[in-house]
């Protein structure tokens, strides 16, 4: 019986070495915020690498966040590296804050651009790489293009902003109601002029909350169609059709910004990189399916586009 429970194991394993054989993958930390997984194609001396940059919150190197389970970012970075194109993903300082008794008043979206910089120069001094290239989802498009300015070969936006945030917000909450989109409006003038604001309506603690606040300021500062402009390199924008949080207007801002840019809009695809061919339930229900695949158009969008980069 231990003869064959030993034999059983062994074929297991190989089984599973043969699958991953094509993909090495490894921990490495850039800073003492900053860890995160470096994936690379077994078979490629000086692959093209592209730095992962998640949306807002708390969401991890894979594209999780809490009570939600998609492994977007993971997804895209197994994939790229099937077609031989590495990757880094990671997970943002703010889940180092317990450990770093940071509090959240202390942060600014400028720590956020900080740490992908110093990925950047982390990468950039093993000289190890072909391209080096941002690719920033949501919010993360806003910190990267704030990071690859004199640092990245390429840049590629997925579904971020073309407005600042509190412009956006404002636009989310008139869809549910006026008065709220109104306070909020009031709320961010004076956090912009006072740093600070006391005038908002209890419903909205999550956005205004004063130990949230000095973030907020940091970030509703930058617009992100300035901040577009100012890239010479090669950018690409990807939104998808059915993305109930960026709409497409969103990409189509960001490139009339950069007209050198390269826009793409994926056909049902949603927030977290899905096709979606039925209702809203079904787009929120993705947020959570893991084994649902990528848009199939995503992957191959992303490649032909890195490796056109010269």
């Amino acid at each position: 019986m231990k003869k064959h429970l030993v034999i059983l194991t062994l074929f297991i394993f190989n089984l599973g070495f043969s699958q991953n054989d094509s993909i090495i993958e490894s921990e490495e930390s850039i800073n003492k915020f900053i860890d995160g997984t470096l994936t690379l194609p077994a078979a490629v001396k000086h692959p093209d690498l592209v730095i992962l940059i998640q949306g807002s919150g708390p969401t991890d190197r894979n594209g999780n966040g809490f009570m939600m389970k998609n492994d977007g970012s993971k997804l895209i970075a197994k994939q790229l590296a099937e077609n031989g194109i590495a990757t880094y993903r990671f997970d943002k300082r703010i889940f180092k804050m317990n450990k770093f008794k940071i509090r959240e008043e202390e942060l600014s979206i400028e720590d956020f651009v900080k740490d992908v910089s110093d990925i950047l120069d982390h990468f950039k001094a093993k000289q190890t790489y072909g391209k080096i290239i941002i690719a920033g989802h949501s919010e993360g498009s806003l910190i990267g293009m704030l990071a690859a300015i004199e640092k990245a070969d390429a840049f590629i936006s997925i579904a971020g902003a073309g407005r600042s945030i509190d412009k956006i917000i404002v636009d989310q909450l008139s869809k549910q109601s006026e008065g709220l989109a109104e306070n909020a409006k009031i709320a961010f003038l004076e956090i912009e002029e006072k740093g600070k604001t006391s005038n908002y309506n209890p419903l909205l603690q999550s956005v205004f909350r004063p130990s949230v606040q000095p973030f907020m300021r940091s970030w509703i500062k930058y617009k992100p169609t300035e901040e577009i402009a100012k890239l010479e390199m090669p950018i690409l924008i990807v939104n998808g059709s059915f993305d109930i949080q960026v709409d497409t207007t969103e990409a189509n801002l960001l490139a009339v910004a950069n007209p050198n840019s390269k826009l793409v809009i994926l056909d049902k695809m949603n927030h977290v990189f899905r096709k979606i061919d039925g209702d809203n339930l079904e787009n929120t229900k993705s947020y959570n399916e893991p084994n649902r695949p990528l848009h199939p158009e995503l992957i191959p969008s992303l490649v032909d586009f890195i490796k056109s980069v010269k």
